[in-house]
């Protein structure tokens, strides 16, 4: 009866966030969430995203879509890897899952239509920034929510840099720092954003889109 209650109450707690970030969306196009993971969660994933990083398995990002890439360092200066669900490892798995629950939930109450997603580690060393954009491209409009999930450890300061600026409609801005743990999704269509300049240390994510047909 214990276990059937704690799963019970971990369910509300999930559906109640999820609610919460539906509603940021609907009413300003984002939503910040600082407990989407758990510390273990975020601690394994950070874990693999170095030890990959390491082995230099890492590419220096691109402009445009994956099958019109340009790399441009004046534009964007992030080293990325991009993660196969169906090879995914055990600290990887953990994400999906969380994130497959996100969209089976957005699909049952908004009928979103999300039907594919893709993610990537993304490293910003010291230095590295990315320019003022807009998650979508002229020929592909398929991503409907842009999802960042920081990995940077414990002892992150924000005079670390690395903020996501998010350009609302208004002409105002949220200056969100990459704290660990903190997740955050938005409208890919809709909102401009970027990256600043990475002051000090590296900035670790992960980095994704859900998207529809």
């Amino acid at each position: 009866m214990a276990e059937q209650e704690l799963f019970e109450q971990l369910h509300y707690q999930e559906n109640e966030q999820f609610e919460n970030i539906i509603t940021d969306i609907a009413t300003q196009g984002y939503s910040i969430v600082d407990d989407f993971f758990l510390d273990i969660e975020v601690k394994i994933m950070r874990e693999c995203l170095l030890e990959k990083y390491e082995e230099d398995r890492f590419k220096k990002s691109a402009i445009g879509s994956r099958t019109n890439e340009v790399v441009a360092k004046t534009i964007r200066g992030d080293f990325i890897l991009w993660i196969n669900e169906t090879e995914a490892n055990l600290a990887e798995q953990t994400f999906f899952n969380k994130i497959n629950a996100l969209v089976d939930y957005l699909n049952k109450t908004c009928f979103m239509g999300i039907l594919h997603k893709e993610f990537h580690y993304a490293v910003y060393p010291e230095g590295t920034f990315y320019k003022r954009h807009l998650d979508t491209f002229q020929n592909d409009k398929r991503r409907k929510l842009s999802f960042v999930c920081y990995l940077n450890d414990e002892n992150w300061l924000k005079t670390n840099g690395g903020e996501l600026v998010i350009y609302k409609p208004d002409g105002s801005e949220e200056v969100i720092y990459p704290m660990p743990k903190r997740v955050v999704i938005f409208e890919s269509q809709v909102l401009e954003h970027e990256v600043k300049e990475v002051t000090n240390d590296q900035r670790l994510s992960i980095t994704g889109w859900l998207k529809t047909r």
